[in-house]
């Protein structure tokens, strides 16, 4: 009984503490209000109430529109990628975190203590992950991607898995069978999040990613594949903006971390394209993993841990096979009209080029999490690349699809990631635009209330998860 009270006492306190959050927030939101309209004669609540018809219609060069990505994200997919990511065979990634920048000398470290990744001993992660896997020959079929003849089959056969294998991406530029540099890391203990690697390093990053192998040349210059590399960089780099943005280091003195909204708007937020090529970017995964879906459904997920390997498989077919995906994005990007015409080939090999030399700009990367994390994203795009553009050259032949164990924990991990940003943008994004937008019109706005707000709820949260 006196247990009983307690527990009950303590979910009184959370309540209240949440009542207690809420009501502050409302009260400032008053006062801002009522500041507004004293400097500027405008009223916060007088702005646009919402923004919801900002992105409508069909998703540029996709094949769903924005209402239906927004519903079934939050119905169907960002539910099961949350709880696939936790599991212990998408928990765990194998990578290499240090190696020499091929482009200039690394000069740039993070200040922070939240940049090192916490790497994991050889107790923890599964034993299975050691075993080594099958090596194929250059000469196999699987390892023709790259050659200029590829062509574009939108069929995967549904009797492909033959085990996880070890042959490099043709995508990508790490070499992924070289075992004795990789180290396994848990995901779950490291997070994405801000680190504070800022500066010209960080700067030189992007900088070179954009400038040197996906300019944004005028539209009519572009034709449409490059178009499309452009767009999913774009959409990554939103996407990471947003993790980076959403759990930021407001306070370093007292560790206070908490979501910081103006650089989430700054970043994204204010750039409609940003957001449109991070939907984009969202639906380019999910059809790579859509059209994959027959060989994802037979792989193994095996850790030798029985119980959580059937939760992983049942979740994989539920996100696979799901009858609300299946009925209303049943295709949500068609790979089938690219690569067309003489110059397809050569095309595809060019653009297949410069996304190698941006998967080696993540070795330059200053930041041991940021590189992670970085790593885990572009093998995560380059694996989509793989399984949409997969077929050889000979005409008519079915291509058998092979990856690599870490290939599908970075692809699941990615679309995760753009789960969560797309949740993000639309939810908060609305209000947050119109916040922002209503303190840029109004030089005089009160934006110490907003800071007090964000500093408030994130207090306030924090004591209530502790009552």
């Amino acid at each position: 009984m006196v247990m009983k009270a307690e527990i009950e006492t303590k979910a009184r306190g959370k309540r209240w503490g949440l009542m207690a959050v809420f009501g502050a927030l409302f009260a400032l939101f008053i006062a801002m209000a009522v500041s507004s309209k004293a400097s500027t004669g405008l009223s916060l609540f007088r702005q646009t109430p919402c923004h919801c018809a900002k992105y409508t219609g069909i998703v540029e060069d996709c094949c769903c529109d924005y209402e239906t990505v927004d519903r079934l994200n939050k119905e169907v997919l960002y539910p099961s990628l949350q709880e696939l990511v936790k599991t212990p065979f998408f928990r765990y990634f194998k990578v290499k975190l240090w190696c020499d920048c091929p482009f200039w000398p690394d000069d740039g470290m993070c200040r922070l203590r939240d940049c090192s990744v916490c790497e994991c001993p050889e107790s923890e992660f599964p034993e299975l992950f050691k075993e080594p896997r099958n090596v194929l020959s250059p000469d196999d079929p699987i390892c023709q991607e790259g050659k200029p003849q590829a062509a574009v089959d939108r069929t995967i056969d549904s009797k492909a898995f033959r085990g996880w294998t070890e042959t490099d991406n043709p995508w990508t530029n790490d070499d992924e069978t070289d075992n004795s540099e990789m180290t396994y890391v848990n995901l779950q203990l490291n997070p994405e999040r801000y680190t504070g690697y800022t500066g010209p390093s960080a700067r030189r990053i992007w900088d070179s990613v954009y400038s040197e192998n996906c300019p944004k040349y005028p539209s009519e210059e572009l034709c449409q594949e490059e178009k499309i590399l452009y767009k999913l960089i774009s959409g990554l780099h939103s996407s990471i903006s947003i993790h980076i943005a959403a759990e930021y280091l407001l306070d370093e003195a007292t560790n206070l971390w908490g979501q910081n909204l103006s650089l989430m708007y700054d970043r994204v937020l204010r750039y409609p394209d940003r957001v449109r090529n991070l939907y984009f970017t969202y639906l380019f995964v999910l059809r790579a993993v859509t059209k994959a879906a027959d060989y994802l459904e037979h792989a193994e997920y095996d850790t030798a841990n029985p119980t959580e390997d059937l939760k992983t498989q049942s979740l994989i077919r539920q996100l696979l096979f799901n009858p609300k995906l299946q009925a209303a994005c049943p295709v949500p990007f068609d790979e089938a009209k690219l690569w067309k015409g003489q110059r397809g080939p050569e095309l595809k090999q060019e653009i297949q080029k410069q996304f190698r030399n941006i998967s080696a700009i993540m070795d330059c990367v200053g930041c041991e999490k940021c590189r992670l994390w970085g790593k885990l994203q572009v093998l995560g795009l380059g694996t989509a690349l793989k399984i949409l553009f997969s077929v050889d050259g000979q005409k008519h032949l079915l291509q058998n699809l092979q990856l690599q164990r870490n290939e599908v924990i970075a692809l699941m991990n990615l679309l995760n990631r753009l789960s969560e940003s797309v949740k993000f943008v639309h939810e908060m994004g609305p209000s947050v635009e119109m916040i922002m937008e209503g303190q840029i019109s109004s030089p005089r706005s009160p934006n110490r209330l907003w800071e007090m707000i964000r500093t408030f709820i994130v207090k306030k949260t924090e004591v209530s998860s502790n009552q």
